[in-house]
């Protein structure tokens, strides 16, 4: 099971930590105007990349990372355990967020999911 529940509903993108992964990331449940999501991409190389300052959270030494980072002026939260079902949902910067980095289940069927409902919004 991936550490994140990914939701569409009533314009809002809604993405729902499990288990103790809301202590860990200190965060409850993050909702998203999808005006200001950017788009979705399936990137299981991002766990490699270098993450920037944490705070709050955990990293379990890449294998579990649940935190927020800065890194170049911007806040990126992460939650995901391991490297396989990753997704990346880029946002507006002027969001609380620019990045989500998340462990979710059916990454490339959520990556489609949630590009498609940012073209609909744009159309």
């Amino acid at each position: 099971m991936a550490r994140n529940k990914v939701e569409i509903q009533d314009g809002e993108l809604i993405v729902t930590p499990r288990g103790l992964d809301k202590m860990w990331s200190f965060k409850r449940e993050i909702r998203v105007p999808l005006a200001v999501v950017r788009g979705a991409t399936f990137d299981p190389g991002v766990v490699t990349e270098p993450k920037g300052f944490r705070s709050p959270g955990l990293n379990t030494l890449g294998k579990k990372v649940s935190a927020t980072y800065r890194k170049d002026g911007e806040r990126h939260y992460w939650n995901v355990t391991g490297a396989s079902d990753v997704l990346v949902i880029e946002l507006d910067p002027t969001f609380e967020y620019s990045r989500l980095i998340l462990s979710v289940d059916d990454p490339v069927g959520l990556e489609r999911r949630i590009n498609e409902a940012v073209r609909d919004r744009t159309q």
